[in-house]
């Protein structure tokens, strides 16, 4: 089922997502839902989705990154990924930047520096313990999507709102597409 996306705005989107139970996580409904957010995911033509963009403030965020040199310049994947109550740990307090852009934030991009590398601790769709190490663009993604959990958006990481630009006149002024684009995220 493809949900309708939740944009900047709702006040939604800047509250803590609450934690999943194990009852909640062993229900069909579950299930289905992981499955509706992967099928949702797919059909906006992103790479990685946030309950709370689709309209349920749960800890879940999916992600799905396909390996090999792409169009992000990343040759890092993550094979479809759903994470359940995250928590997430930097490694590397060196940051990068990448332009980044939001479903929920549609035909905006803006240049968001963050850790070059982070651990996940989550669980997976079965409720088994995981942990992901991801670093460069794949450790900007994951950041990106646990930050919906969160309350946060791309936006409230810009350091300089100079950075922050619409789609069509980044790739008019800059000459290129941005890193992420509103299909992306």
């Amino acid at each position: 089922m493809i949900h309708p996306l939740v944009r900047m705005g709702n006040p939604l989107l800047r509250q803590r997502a609450r934690a999943l139970t194990p009852e909640e996580m062993r229900s069909p409904g579950f299930v289905q839902f992981v499955a509706d957010m992967r099928e949702c995911m797919k059909h906006y033509g992103g790479i990685g989705l946030a309950a709370p963009q689709i309209g349920q403030p749960i800890q879940l965020a999916v992600i799905e990154l396909e390996g090999g040199k792409n169009r992000y310049g990343s040759e890092e994947g993550l094979p479809f990924t759903v994470f359940v109550n995250p928590e997430i740990e930097v490694l590397d307090p060196a940051l990068q930047g990448f332009w980044e852009g939001c479903l929920s934030v549609p035909g905006l991009r803006g240049f968001v520096e963050r850790p070059r590398k982070v651990r996940v601790r989550y669980l997976d769709a079965a409720g088994a313990p995981q942990e992901l190490v991801a670093e460069d663009f794949l450790a900007t993604v994951v950041q990106h999507e646990l930050d919906h959990l969160t309350g946060h958006l791309y936006v409230d990481r810009l350091k300089d709102t100079r950075l922050l630009s619409f789609q069509e006149e980044f790739a008019q002024f800059y000459g290129q597409a941005p890193t992420l684009d509103e299909e992306d995220v």
